[in-house]
C-alpha cells in the first residue's frame, strides 16, 4: 500500500484533519469575519496574508465575495434579500444547501459592488486568489496526497466539507433558528452553544448580531470564545490591534436622579438594559402572576403560559398574529399588561432619534416616575437601578 512522506497511527491522521480544519475555522472567524467584514480588529500584514493564503488552499473562497455576502446578510437580515435566512428560506435549505446559496449570491455583481468595498485588491488577489480560486484547493489535494498517501484524500475531503457545512450551514442556519438569546436584537440570531470552540466562537451568534463590530463574541462569564483567545494571543505578540468590543455597563450606586449622563449610558447600553429588564422585571413578575393564576384557576394559568415567550421576544419577530395573541393574553392580567407596556415605553426612549438630549432625559425621568407609581415592586426597583447607570469608555 502506498504511503505518504508522513506515517502516523490512525489517531494521528484524525488529529491532523482536526487541526487543519480548525486553522481554517480560525481563518474565517478572525480574518474574514472580524477583521475584513466588521473591522473589529487590525491584523499584521503577515498574519492577514497567512490567513488569506490558507483560505485559498483550503476553501477557494474569495475575500471580497465572503465579505460582501456577510455584510448584506447583516444589512438585510431575515428579509427576502438576506442571502441565507432560515426564517425566509427554511432551516433545511440553509443547513444542507448553505454552500449553494453562498455560490449563487457570489455571482451577484450588485452585491459585490455595494458590500464588497475595502477588501484586498493587490496583485496576488487579482491575478491568483480571485482569478484562480480553484487552484488553491487543487494544490492542497496534492499536498495531502504527497504527505499522507491515500488517507490524504480523506483529510482533504474533510477540509473541503468543513466550512460549507459548519459555517454556511450550521452558523447561518441553526444560528438563526435554535439556541438561546442573551439579547433581543432585531433579527432571529441565536447563540448555538455557550462554548465556542468547534466553530471558532461563531457559536455565539446572537451576541455577534447584537454587537456586530465587537472583536469578542462572548458576553457572559460562562461563555467562551476561542477566536477571542487567539486574537488576544496575537495582540500580546504585537500582531493584532483590537479596535472595539461590546460595551460593559458602569454604575454609580449612590446616584439617585437621572441626568444626561444617565441618558447616554442607558442608550449606549440599551441591549444590556433590556436584558436586565427581562431578567429582573418580566421574568420575576410573570413567574409570580403564573403562581397566583395556578392557585386560583388552572385553566387561566394554562392560558397565561403562552405569554412568557411573546413578552420577551422582539415585537418584530413575533409578527402581527403573535402580537395580537399576546394582547389577548395580557388583557386577562392587568399586572402583566402594565409590565409589557412599560417595556415598550422604555424602548421608545432610545427610538426617538429626532429628540434632543434634554427631551430624552425628560422621557426617561417620566418613565422612572411611572414605573415607581405602578405599585409593582420589580418595576420600582428597576427604575432605581436605571438611575445608577453611567456613561463610560470601555477599553479592550
Amino acid at each position: 500500500m502506498l504511503q505518504g512522506f508522513i506515517v502516523l497511527p490512525w489517531w494521528g491522521y484524525l488529529l491532523v484533519a482536526l487541526v487543519m480544519t480548525h486553522i481554517t475555522i480560525a481563518s474565517v472567524t478572525i480574518y474574514l469575519h472580524r477583521h475584513q467584514t466588521h473591522r473589529a480588529l487590525e491584523l499584521h500584514p503577515m498574519v492577514a496574508h497567512f490567513f488569506r493564503l490558507w483560505l485559498w488552499l483550503t476553501t477557494g473562497m474569495v475575500t471580497k465575495e465572503w465579505v460582501a455576502i456577510h455584510r448584506k446578510h447583516h444589512a438585510r437580515c431575515e428579509t427576502k434579500e438576506d442571502p441565507h435566512s432560515p426564517q425566509v428560506l427554511g432551516l433545511r435549505k440553509v443547513l444542507w444547501q448553505g454552500a449553494e446559496l453562498y455560490r449563487a449570491e457570489a455571482k451577484n455583481t450588485d452585491t459585490l459592488a455595494k458590500f464588497g468595498h475595502n477588501t484586498p485588491d493587490d496583485w496576488l488577489e487579482r491575478h491568483v486568489y480571485t482569478r484562480h480560486s480553484a487552484l488553491g484547493v487543487a494544490i492542497m489535494l496534492i499536498i495531502d496526497l504527497v504527505g499522507f498517501g491515500p488517507l490524504g484524500l480523506t483529510i482533504w475531503a474533510i477540509q473541503m466539507m468543513w466550512i460549507p457545512f459548519f459555517a454556511a450551514g450550521v452558523v447561518n442556519g441553526i444560528g438563526h433558528y435554535y439556541g438561546y438569546r442573551n439579547f433581543e436584537c432585531a433579527d432571529a440570531a441565536t447563540n448555538i452553544a455557550p462554548i465556542g470552540i468547534l466553530i471558532g466562537g461563531e457559536e455565539l451568534h446572537n451576541n455577534h448580531h447584537t454587537y456586530a463590530s465587537s472583536a469578542k463574541f462572548s458576553c457572559k462569564p460562562w461563555e467562551f470564545d476561542i477566536g477571542w483567545a487567539y486574537i488576544r494571543t496575537l495582540q500580546t505578540l504585537g500582531l493584532a490591534t483590537v479596535k472595539k468590543i461590546a460595551p460593559i455597563p458602569a454604575y454609580t450606586p449612590a446616584k439617585e436622579v437621572c441626568d444626561l449622563d444617565t441618558v447616554k449610558a442607558v442608550i449606549h447600553h440599551r441591549f444590556q438594559v433590556m436584558a436586565r429588564f427581562t431578567r429582573e422585571v418580566l421574568h420575576e413578575v410573570y413567574d409570580e402572576e403564573l403562581r397566583k393564576a395556578a392557585a386560583a384557576n388552572r385553566q387561566a394559568a394554562k392560558f397565561l403560559k403562552g405569554a412568557r415567550r411573546l413578552m420577551v421576544r422582539e415585537k418584530a419577530l413575533i409578527g402581527e398574529a403573535g402580537y395580537r395573541e399576546l394582547q389577548e393574553i395580557l388583557a386577562t392580567n392587568s399586572t402583566l399588561h402594565t409590565v409589557y407596556t412599560m417595556k415598550e415605553r422604555l424602548q421608545d426612549v432610545w427610538r426617538r432619534s429626532a429628540s434632543t438630549q434634554e427631551q430624552l432625559l425628560e422621557a426617561l425621568q417620566e418613565w422612572c416616575h411611572q414605573a415607581e407609581t405602578t405599585g409593582i415592586k420589580a418595576l420600582h426597583d428597576f427604575a432605581a437601578a436605571i438611575r445608577t447607570y453611567t456613561a463610560t469608555q470601555t477599553a479592550a
